[in-house]
């Protein structure tokens, strides 16, 4: 019989192969990651988590940590290393006087927009009930809050870290200030957030989504995209514009003709007072040419932040591409809408091809300086994303190729990408950073990190030491 593995000053628990609970905590959101720690350290204290580092450290082990597991190139498991789970640390505290928010690092973005809802309160987070607080905002944090209120990493107040010597440390504007900037986009590259501060914003809680379906082949579709374009400048903060392309099935709202074809949408999601809302929806329907179908909802912001839910369930294999579009082209549109296929080559297999779409940021996410944080992207117009999910190994090479070549159409006109949604392990971390943020952060990372401890990321170099 083996001996269980103890580590020093550690109070969780230890998973390793063999136990029970082994696999459910090893599972990731992407299924194509079947990897095996060593052991899982699941960390219930910020002195858990300076535990489990030193170990692993001393163990010669890989660091890997886990909080929602939504990575889709599933850095957070690592073969035959240590992975650092902070599920069981998913406490949320809210202090409605303040309008502050306590995230402990394995927080879901469920529990804080629950959390806050009831007191009329919100801060920005992602789209998906069930990603990791961390993870979101490490990267920056894009979310229907975002142009009204900046990213999520532009709302937190005080980070509380463990670093890879296992110090545990406070970043904020006044404290640690070099550690709080890189905190701000730099992903997880200096440290384990054991906790986060989040300031609060008063809504009211409602929300509502339109979108309007359009034939991709039909002339009316461009001319939908190049009018969608022309809102965007001026779009009130509440609104986020969107469009969406995918296979549909047969939904009742659409034509017949429709069915189990490609569909695109320009919408938007307004997120604060129904009647604005109702009035911009007029505002939009005028610009937009006729569609082929309208959906329109009017619901809670929790119900937004959890509609995505069914669609991004774990268990599922996944691969995604993106970029930022600092303009949004004629010729951008026409790629957007080609969705990968050359122009007169034989129709696809619909069922087989990537859905994604654009998402706009601007608002208050471009009025914070473009060196005041990691994050990089600030010039961005839209966000395009494009992704894959499937339950068929034998289908790998066909999805991935599908959304890797749509990808790649719109990659001329790129400004870079969002660092969340790199899915490549090979892939350049440099495209989301602008080259003296990418500088800083290598330096800051050889201040923190020397040894590239947390490298189970997109990782960024530590610095060469200067002579």
């Amino acid at each position: 019989m083996t001996t269980p593995t103890t580590i020093r000053g550690f109070a969780g628990e230890i998973v390793e192969p063999g136990d029970a609970a082994y696999d459910e905590h090893r599972e990731i959101w992407n299924a194509m990651v079947d990897r095996r720690p060593a052991r899982i350290a699941r960390c219930t204290s910020p002195d858990d988590v300076a535990a489990a580092i030193r170990h692993g450290r001393d163990a010669g082990l890989e660091i890997a940590v886990k909080c929602g597991g939504h990575g889709v190139l599933g850095l957070a498991v690592p073969e035959g290393g240590l992975m650092i789970d902070l599920a069981p640390m998913g406490e949320v505290t809210v202090d409605p006087e303040r309008r502050r928010a306590t995230v402990q690092g394995g927080a879901l973005l469920r529990s804080l927009d629950r959390s806050t809802e009831p007191h009329g309160l919100a801060t920005t987070a992602g789209n998906v009930s069930h990603t990791g607080v961390g993870g979101l905002t490490l990267g920056g944090g894009m979310g229907w809050l975002a142009r009204q209120f900046g990213l999520a990493c532009d709302n937190v107040e005080t980070y509380t870290v463990v670093t890879a010597d296992g110090d545990t440390v406070r970043a904020s504007a006044t404290e640690n200030p070099d550690l709080f900037w890189g905190l701000r986009g730099g992903g997880g590259n200096f440290g384990v957030v054991t906790e986060f501060e989040f300031r609060l914003h008063p809504t009211t809680g409602d929300a509502l989504a339109c979108d309007l379906y359009f034939d991709p082949f039909d002339p009316a579709a461009r001319a939908a995209l190049r009018a969608w374009r022309d809102l965007l400048p001026d779009a009130p903060r509440p609104a986020t514009l969107t469009s969406d392309t995918m296979t549909v099935a047969e939904p009742p709202f659409l034509p017949a003709r429709l069915h189990g074809r490609p569909v695109v949408t320009a919408g938007f999601v307004w997120v604060g007072d129904m009647a604005e809302a109702r009035t911009y929806l007029d505002t939009f329907r005028r610009a937009i040419p006729s569609p082929a179908a309208e959906e329109v909802d009017e619901m809670r912001y929790v119900e937004l932040q959890s509609i995505g839910d069914a669609r991004h369930v774990h268990g599922l294999r996944r691969y995604s591409a993106g970029h930022n579009l600092a303009e949004f082209d004629d010729a951008a549109i026409d790629a957007y809408l080609a969705r990968g296929v050359p122009a007169g080559g034989p129709e696809p297999d619909w069922t087989l091809m990537p859905g994604g779409g654009f998402q706009a940021y601007g608002g208050a996410i471009a009025e914070v300086g473009e060196g005041e944080s990691a994050f990089s992207a600030r010039d961005t117009l839209v966000e395009f994303f494009a992704g894959s999910t499937w339950s068929d190994p034998a289908e790998d090479t066909v999805r991935m190729a599908g959304a890797r070549t749509w990808a790649a159409t719109l990659e001329p006109f790129s400004v870079g990408s969002y660092v969340n949604v790199i899915a490549d392990a090979d892939a350049d971390v440099g495209r989301a950073y602008r080259s003296d943020n990418l500088a800083r952060l290598a330096d800051l990372k050889r201040k923190y990190d020397p040894d590239n401890v947390f490298h189970l990321n997109q990782n960024i170099k530590p610095a060469a030491a200067r002579v």
